[in-house]
């Protein structure tokens, strides 16, 4: 894995209190912090919400940077500074729910503002190249009754790739999944793989 100085956290539930997701990121960013390990946590809770793309952001998305007007620079103001928290990270903790069998509406928001053709991604003759190499992502997942990896699971390989596709290659699934069925197993068994990534 890549060495970590500087952690983003991402928390992408809705609920804030006993939230599983928010418990397991918290431990995972804790054991980063731990020792030697990460000097820098940013923090970014998507249940604050972000907006949807528009019009005016994907004009301004396909106009060339030195050609677009204060409007457009205003309308993908935010996207600059979502995709300057992922430059300025080394490791990537991300905590999704599976709601519906899916992410949740705000991290679908997230992505959609920091996948960006010429910025974060670009098309080559070879198929597209991420721009956002040499990080590593640790994503908690967590279901009340869908089975992570499982044919109904659209969320947790969806993230896998669209990871993937920005450059993000080094990807680590800590699942708590099954809650509903499975009771406190399973957030033991994440919270044991927490501490194994901590060692």
């Amino acid at each position: 894995m890549t060495e970590t100085k500087t952690v983003l956290h991402l928390d992408a539930s809705m609920r804030r209190a006993g939230s599983t997701t928010r418990a397991l990121t918290a431990a995972v960013v804790a054991g980063q912090r731990a020792g030697e390990g990460a000097q820098r946590v940013i923090y970014r809770d998507l249940a604050d919400g972000l907006p949807l793309i528009d019009e005016a952001w994907i004009g301004a998305n396909f106009t060339a940077a030195e050609e677009r007007t204060p409007e457009q620079d205003a309308a993908l103001a935010l996207s600059e500074t979502l995709i300057a928290e992922i430059e300025a990270a080394d490791t990537i903790v991300i905590g999704v729910p599976v709601y519906n069998f899916g992410v949740p509406a705000a991290f679908k928001a997230w992505i959609d503002l920091v996948a960006r053709a010429r910025r974060t991604f670009r098309y080559t003759e070879n198929g597209p190249v991420g721009l956002l190499e040499g990080k590593n992502a640790i994503v908690v997942v967590a279901s009340g009754g869908t089975e992570v990896d499982s044919a109904i699971d659209f969320a947790t390989p969806w993230i896998r790739h669209v990871l993937g596709f920005i450059g993000i290659q080094d990807i680590e699934v800590v699942k708590a999944d099954r809650q509903m069925s499975r009771g406190d197993a399973a957030r033991r068994e994440a919270e044991d793989a927490i501490a194994g990534l901590a060692a």
